[in-house]
């Protein structure tokens, strides 16, 4: 007797496709994924039906627009469990830096030749604004291994394990030289958390935050260390209002330093 395989579906808002890339880029563990469960929709891979019941909604992208509003909650009345992957689902991502600016029409001016034909809500903003959310996962992308796990967690009844720790301690249980105390380098590592396997400082380079705030960050007390290696504010500024501008402390630390910079 054939059992039903359990339905997944991966929805795309306001975004560059890069987790859905992610994904993908699975390769052979996608396949084996395929073979666990049935993927009835994601239009980057193929499958299309958006309307689908399922038992997993994965949703990429922040939501941005009136349409977005009024399918996602769509989306959450046609799941079990709601999944938003990525820094545009999770805390707004790059669009929401449009948040930071007191003028709504004015990005639309810089950046349309027709602006009265964007039709967009007044903020970019993550998906638990609208609707509710069973399990985030962050990342700028999400990585492919954590959709896996959280897929398997999910399924088999267990309590999906969310990973709030520092990048710093990934950094020194793999014997990484530190690119912050080392290197003089403005590392967000202390305060950003871990899941990207510390790609960049395995590489000598300085995190610049694209797993969002990590639990209990001293962004203000990382800000002032950064600044004792000679960044200025305004520079400060915008590695903390660059992928997650309106994540906390992200936000309140990024806000102060514009502030102290005198950049309105």
């Amino acid at each position: 007797m054939e059992t039903t395989r359990p339905r997944v579906a991966v929805h795309k808002f306001s975004s560059c496709d890069g987790c859905q890339l992610a994904l993908l880029n699975l390769g052979e563990g996608l396949l084996e994924l395929a073979q666990a469960v049935e993927i009835v929709h994601f239009l980057e891979a193929g499958p299309a039906d958006p309307d689908a019941e399922v038992e997993i909604a994965f949703v990429e992208g922040s939501i941005s627009t009136p349409e977005e509003a009024e399918r996602i909650r769509r989306v959450r009345d046609r799941c079990r469990w709601l999944v938003t992957i990525g820094a545009c689902a999770t805390s707004g991502g790059l669009q929401a830096l449009r948040n930071l600016d007191d003028s709504e029409d004015a990005w639309r001016r810089a950046v349309y030749a027709r602006p009265e034909f964007i039709r967009t809500l007044p903020r970019a903003e993550p998906v638990r604004a609208h609707v509710p959310v069973d399990l985030e996962l962050w990342g700028c992308p999400v990585s492919g291994r954590q959709v896996l796990a959280a897929i398997a967690s999910l399924l088999h009844g267990v309590p999906p394990q969310e990973n709030a720790d520092k990048l710093c301690l990934e950094c020194k249980r793999a014997g990484r030289v530190c690119t912050l105390v080392s290197g003089g380098a403005p590392c967000l590592g202390p305060v950003t958390r871990t899941g990207c396997g510390a790609l960049c400082p395995a590489f000598g380079r300085a995190c610049y935050g694209c797993y969002g705030p990590a639990e209990n960050p001293a962004a203000p007390a990382l800000a002032r260390r950064l600044e004792g290696l000679g960044l200025p504010p305004d520079d400060l500024a915008r590695r903390f209002l660059f992928i997650h501008s309106q994540a906390e402390p992200f936000h309140e630390t990024g806000l102060a330093l514009r502030e102290e910079a005198g950049d309105d």
